[in-house]
């Protein structure tokens, strides 16, 4: 499968691309754990159907120490006993973030509560920025086919 566009061959794309992966770098300075942030994106990009970025963030989650376990329970984490509660709001939040147009008041009060008992403002930020962050991610790999399979880890950063 080829791309129907090379993000990082185009003048204007990369230039684009390039300030994404600069947002990218301010959430991974944060204080959100690691762990939290792969599991996010994962399940974010397996909503949206992002073959590209569901082969990056499980490699990056291994690749950090995520269990084998763990990432292979991302999808079904409602039923799943192996996420911390703070892991738990985090991947709640993600989820209602990414289904947004599914609801018709967005992310719902008691969402927001949940993970605001977990996480401070800084790590809140952390977490609606990468939520938007990996959404958009998502879009531009979803409508151009970005390939997926390639990926090493830490190829981008």
């Amino acid at each position: 499968m080829d791309a129907r566009l090379n993000l990082f061959g185009n003048q204007l794309a990369a230039k684009a691309m390039k300030h994404f992966v600069a947002v990218s770098k301010v959430v991974a300075d944060s204080t959100l754990p690691a762990t939290t942030r792969e599991l996010v994106q994962l399940r974010a990009s397996q909503i949206n159907g992002c073959a590209f970025c569901i082969d990056m963030h499980t490699k990056d989650a291994a690749e950090a120490g995520e269990t084998s376990l763990r990432l292979n329970l991302v999808a079904a984490w409602r039923e799943a006993t192996v996420f911390t509660e703070a892991e738990r709001a985090a991947l709640e939040l993600a989820e209602e973030g990414t289904r947004m147009a599914d609801a018709a008041g967005g992310v719902s009060a008691e969402v927001w509560a949940n993970v605001a008992k977990h996480y401070d403002e800084e790590q809140l930020s952390a977490l609606v920025t990468l939520i938007a962050t990996i959404n958009a991610f998502n879009r531009l790999n979803v409508i151009t086919q970005q390939p997926a399979g390639d990926y090493q880890p830490g190829q981008f950063g």
